[in-house]
């Protein structure tokens, strides 16, 4: 069984990362998501084997958030049974209506401020490891205009959280991030490098770098006959500066080949 060995430290928050995150959006959320398939929402018992089986590979990175219907909330129901010492990184800014099957956005000190406190107790934990802002695209208007990134940092002086970031989607949102906070989040893939040059001022800063939609959240792997998995996974590890890939799957074969593709993209 192959099994990620690496930590990857994120700036100077003493968190260290496995280079492959478990994205859950699936255990929580199943309307106005963007993958190529249907999928059924995974009972209890299946979260809970899907989380282990991520811990016995080398797992040590959740990703959820608030956008994720009751990604959050079943977390922290059911990591509550297991004494693992997962991080978690979730985010505010996105929030998602069961009712309407749609998200929303809110980038307001005080939204933010509620919605932290809020997963301190969703996620039943006395901090947050991390905490990203859930970008809506206005990447500098979130920065400057509503000062996200300086609430989250005020909110780290006060112990509520270990490191801070954006999931951004525009090279200058992510430039800002690197500057204010520990983590940026982006896309990058063989498909898309139009935020390449934020991934080289991480590692010009020693910031961290997470990767979202590695593999076109599905598409890239669905499309292609031939090992585009792997060449994703070889393109994207080649940057010294990702600290973590994000990838969502409740599929306990596609988690296994994932691991194995990412530790030979990593001994390369």
């Amino acid at each position: 069984m192959a099994y990620l060995e690496r930590r990857n430290p994120i700036a100077d928050t003493g968190l260290s990362v496995s280079p492959l995150g478990m994205g859950t959006v699936k255990i929580g959320r199943d309307k106005a998501v963007k993958y190529p398939d249907g999928f059924q929402i995974p009972d209890d018992e299946q979260v809970m084997t899907l989380l282990e089986q991520s811990w016995e590979y080398g797992i040590n990175l959740i990703d959820t958030a608030p956008a994720y219907g009751r990604s959050e909330q079943r977390l922290g129901q059911l990591l509550k049974k297991v004494r693992r010492e997962w991080i978690i990184a979730t985010k505010v800014g996105e929030y998602f209506d069961a009712e309407t099957g749609e998200s929303h956005y809110d980038f307001t000190p005080e939204s933010l401020i509620k919605s932290i406190e809020n997963s301190l107790k969703t996620l039943q934990r006395d901090e947050l490891d991390i905490v990203l802002i859930h970008s809506d695209g206005n990447d500098e208007q979130i920065i400057r205009h509503h000062g996200a990134l300086e609430v989250l940092a005020d909110l780290k002086q006060r112990g509520w959280i270990r490191a801070s970031g954006m999931s951004t989607k525009t090279v200058t949102g992510g430039l800002l991030t690197l500057e204010q906070s520990d983590i940026a989040m982006v896309m990058h893939n063989l498909q898309y490098q139009e935020e390449q040059s934020v991934i080289e001022q991480a590692a010009k800063l020693n910031k961290g770098i997470f990767i979202k939609k590695a593999l076109g959240s599905g598409h890239l792997a669905k499309n292609s006959a031939d090992d585009n998995v792997q060449a994703n996974f070889d393109f994207i590890f080649n940057e010294p500066a990702v600290s973590s890939v994000i990838i969502g799957t409740i599929n306990p074969a596609h988690l296994r080949d994932n691991i194995s593709k990412v530790v030979k993209a990593l001994t390369k």
